[in-house]
């Protein structure tokens, strides 16, 4: 799969050492473990997973990224089928047949952050779910104070649903202000697509050195009138292989070059 920028594939059992500078970074995995991945588990956990994904859910799954003009790994970006439940998106299971319903997943090198790459790649697998794959609806999550994430999320065109507390055995920094759902019907796609010009390309500015890539400041959360912070039920410790999660690691100190 082409998209302006980037080129995305299939994992290989070669792809472990790429997956080492993701896992293996402390920076990478702030917002997901706080701790890395040894290369001997992304072999026998990590890549096992990312690559067999595919062949449970045939056009589905996670797919390497790499940047067209060099061919640089920069990280993966992932569509996994789910069954919708009451519980926190969280802890959505896998999907055992057709729910219609995928958790949208990214995670990126640091050399790769601030310049528009996790925005076209969540934009061109938004595209893929609902054309070719039929689906009705992308969802996604993240700790709400991964800021970084959640532009992308935005920017993809996913909406903020609410704000989730969970009970986590070992709690991350910033657990207390919880975990945010997004969502996106393909309706809404649509519509968004009819009245945005090319809601499928980054940025035109996005790593431009003569513009300022300050952020703006992030908005309130939860936004007014959006439905109120709702507790969700959970024990489950977070693992960087677990349900392989949207939570791209973009600290919020980062976020501003």
């Amino acid at each position: 799969m082409l998209t302006e920028r980037l080129a995305l594939r299939r994992f290989t059992s070669a792809d472990a050492a790429n997956l080492l500078s993701l896992d293996g970074d402390p920076q990478v995995m702030r917002f997901l473990t706080g701790t890395t991945r040894s290369l001997a588990q992304i072999r026998d956990e990590v890549l096992p997973d990312l690559a067999g994904c595919h062949l449970r859910y045939p056009g589905l799954g996670y797919w390497a990224a790499e940047t067209r003009a060099g061919g640089q790994f920069i990280g993966w970006f992932g569509l996994r089928p789910v069954t919708p439940t009451g519980d926190a998106i969280e802890h959505w299971p896998d999907a055992e047949g057709d729910t219609g319903v995928a958790s949208l997943g990214y995670r990126l090198r640091r050399s790769a952050w601030g310049q528009g790459y996790a925005t076209e790649g969540a934009r061109a697998l938004v595209r893929l779910a609902f054309t070719d794959l039929g689906l009705r609806e992308v969802v996604a999550t993240t700790m709400a104070v991964n800021t970084g994430s959640r532009r992308v999320m935005e920017k993809a065109g996913l909406r903020y649903a609410r704000t989730v507390h969970l009970d986590w055995p070992d709690p991350l920094p910033g657990t207390e202000h919880g975990e945010v759902e997004y969502r996106l019907l393909r309706d809404e796609w649509q519509e968004l697509c009819a009245t945005t010009a090319h809601p499928g390309r980054p940025p035109p500015d996005a790593g431009d050195p003569r513009v300022s890539q300050e952020r703006p400041p992030p908005r309130p959360w939860p936004p007014s009138g959006s439905r109120p912070a709702a507790p969700a039920r959970g024990t489950t410790r977070r693992r960087a292989c677990r349900r392989l999660r949207c939570r791209t690691a973009w600290p919020r100190t980062s976020r501003s070059r």
